[in-house]
């Protein structure tokens, strides 16, 4: 399973340059990616954007067969949105919710994941239900399990989990918590947004019912690229909040009617070179084979924690059983936005993890706000050498 990371380097050009560590926020994407994504801008520049884009049909479709690869589901199965929060947003949105509903999320879960539950908490009554995490740091199949049983509390309208935290390196037992999610029978929403293209991902084995993510982020793909998987059985009882004539068709002067498939979560406009990119970034990363890309990733990241953690004053932070390719850590004395300038000064890439981002977690574990340092298989040991090298020498806490 070795990766010819020699390839991958020289598919990457500004990996002769800097050490990008910062894979979780946005990869570099291979040149095949970029010059996907130009060449269709050239052909809207030559022929116009709508003739460019009935051109490109057939590279169009390609997409949504490789996201349906990736992801183990049917092509009727995926939209393409415009980001991975706006594609969140569309399925959560989509759902109704009454007074005394219940939505169970995970310590971890992201602040625009909770952001969207408080409001939909204020506006319809429902409630926001934190499960705790086991002797791991990862959500609790435990509490879980016990609080879905828990019918006195209100029924539960949905499970929401995100797949990786963006603050740590854990990888949330996904499987474990749709097993419990589809023994009560309740929808399951997972954000895959950190753990698609550095870990297999199916929907599947998962057992989850709609799952949203991201182009930009380890599958390498554009920035503005998003997409959804709906469980085709979940699909008509979905009714998006935004409707227009591609999500819908105008069949009377007072009717409308839904499309049937997933794409009823899109709209008509759309980057079409951005679509093309992130089918290209999917097909490549199914080339390399997403388990080669998780053993490597997350062999240079074990290597990673090793190092920071042999070094005085430097606090490796992650939690969970399995673990993936982002490394959080601390400097002692040091704020992480000063750490991440240093770096940054000496041509390494990483990125800063705030406490506002992650109020259910970062606080109840007393951490401030937290370095990230995030792999990808494409990196190498001299990456590693340049991060450690250029950090700021911890402080004093006097």
């Amino acid at each position: 399973m070795d990766l010819d990371v020699e390839r991958a380097r020289r598919d990457t050009p500004a990996t002769a340059r800097i050490a990008h560590l910062n894979n979780a926020g946005a990869a570099l994407p291979p040149v095949q990616v970029t010059d996907a994504v130009i060449a269709h801008l050239r052909a809207e520049a030559d022929l116009g954007g709508y003739e460019a884009a009935a051109a490109a049909t057939g590279e169009v479709e390609a997409t949504y067969a490789n996201i349906a690869r990736l992801l183990g589901c049917g092509a009727d199965e995926v939209a393409v949105v415009e980001n991975a929060t706006r594609a969140w947003d569309m399925a959560f949105y989509a759902m109704r919710f009454r007074p005394g509903d219940r939505i169970l999320t995970g310590r971890a879960e992201y602040a625009s994941n909770v952001i969207a539950f408080l409001q939909v908490a204020r506006t319809t009554g429902a409630v926001v239900e934190v499960v705790e995490n086991d002797e791991y740091g990862q959500i609790s199949i435990d509490d879980l399990a016990a609080r879905l049983d828990d019918d006195r509390a209100g029924p539960v309208r949905l499970v929401a989990l995100t797949h990786v935290p963006t603050q740590g390196g854990l990888v949330n037992p996904a499987e474990a918590v749709g097993a419990a999610a589809r023994r009560a029978g309740v929808p399951f929403l997972l954000d895959a947004c950190q753990s698609l293209g550095q870990l297999p991902v199916d929907v599947t084995d998962i057992g989850c019912d709609i799952l949203s993510g991201t182009g930009r982020k380890f599958l390498r793909g554009p920035r503005g690229t998003g997409f959804l998987y709906v469980r085709r059985d979940l699909l008509p009882h979905l009714e998006p909040p935004f409707l227009d004539l591609h999500a819908a068709t105008w069949t009377a002067p007072d009717h409308y009617e839904i499309r049937a498939d997933a794409r009823r979560f899109e709209n008509w406009e759309t980057n079409y070179a951005g679509k093309i990119g992130l089918g290209v970034a999917i097909g490549y990363a199914l080339e390399w084979g997403l388990p080669a890309i998780e053993a490597r990733v997350t062999s240079l990241a074990a290597d990673l924690r090793h190092r920071l953690a042999e070094r005085p004053g430097l606090r490796v932070h992650d939690q969970g059983q399995r673990r993936c390719g982002i490394v959080t850590f601390t400097v002692d004395g040091v704020p992480a936005e000063e750490v991440q300038t240093a770096l940054s000064a000496r041509q390494v890439n990483t990125s800063v993890s705030l406490v506002e981002y992650s109020r259910f977690d970062l606080p109840h574990r007393r951490l401030p706000d937290l370095v990230r340092a995030s792999v990808h298989y494409y990196n190498d040991d001299q990456d590693i050498d340049r991060l450690l090298d250029a950090l700021p020498a911890p402080r004093s806490s006097r």
